[in-house]
């Protein structure tokens, strides 16, 4: 229940700077969005239609979708993340910022945009809309959450170029890609891993200190070489990216013949990591 409480407490902080995004940097400076968003800003410039009802109306339409696609979890944050946005885009709808340069605006309309977003993801939900998409694109396809967000993003941003002309559809690409590596970075958290592979001589060695010295797993793979067709030992290990010096050191000190090849890795779940069941 704590752990409830807190995930709705961090979607209502995130539902509160994305629509700070939305009303001090993107209405302001005319710029488009994406997604539902982006259509409600639309009707905004053209009619004048409130952008929290609108955006309220149409996301409550997509999480009939979203409910057969999503786990309960998701469906439940993301109807919190709805009503919290909706509210704080009526709420927020007169602050105003002095800032007059776009450029800046854009800049900012992004990181505000990211950080509330990825809030939301990070703890399970979606602000509905195409972030309902970009997660199924992620439980079915397999999908980066925030490059899926931004595909379906920019097709929406790309039809506002009639109603923002071509400059501001420009900011609105540069604000949207601004907003995805902040949301990716938000998402995947400051602690990115690492998956090395090691053949060497020593494997042995290397595989002992690993454990006594980072107290790392080490998984051992039987492979060949193929113009030699010399069985060999391959280490797999995945690492912190703090901890790829401290492994650095010990493969030099034990076989400065050896051969690493180092992958980023985007989610690692296990023991010592991310318990697959979250």
């Amino acid at each position: 229940m704590k752990k409830k409480v807190m995930d709705l407490l961090i979607i209502m902080a995130g539902a509160f700077i994305f629509a700070l995004a939305i009303n001090l940097f993107v209405i302001p400076n005319e710029l488009g969005e994406g997604g539902v968003t982006g259509i409600t800003i639309i009707l905004y410039y053209l009619f004048g239609w409130s952008p929290g009802i609108v955006s309220l109306v149409f996301n409550s339409f997509l999480l009939l979708i979203g409910y057969r696609f999503l786990d309960k979890r998701t469906v439940v944050y993301t109807i919190a993340a709805v009503i919290f946005h909706s509210l704080f885009l009526i709420l927020t709808e007169s602050w105003n910022i002095d800032s007059d340069e776009i450029m800046i605006n854009a800049v900012f309309g992004g990181l505000f945009a990211g950080i509330g977003i990825g809030m939301i993801i990070r703890v399970g939900g979606t602000t509905a809309g195409t972030t309902i998409l970009a997660r199924i694109a992620n439980k079915y396809l397999d999908w980066n959450i925030s490059y899926a967000l931004l595909f379906f993003d920019l097709i929406v941003a790309f039809s506002s170029y009639f109603i923002i002309g071509a400059q501001a559809l420009m900011l609105t690409i540069l604000m949207l890609y601004i907003g995805t590596k902040v949301m990716d970075f938000i998402i995947e958290g400051v602690n990115p891993k690492k998956a090395v592979t090691i053949i060497s001589k020593e494997q042995n060695t290397i595989a002992e200190q690993v454990n006594l010295v980072m107290d790392r797993g080490v998984t051992v793979i039987y492979g060949r070489g193929y113009y030699s067709q010399t069985a060999q030992e391959i280490l797999y290990i995945v690492i912190s990216k703090q901890e790829l010096s401290q492994l650095k050191k010990i493969v030099k000190a034990a076989d400065k013949q050896a051969f690493i090849t180092i992958h980023d890795v985007r989610d690692v779940f296990g023991e010592g990591f991310i318990d697959i069941s979250k």
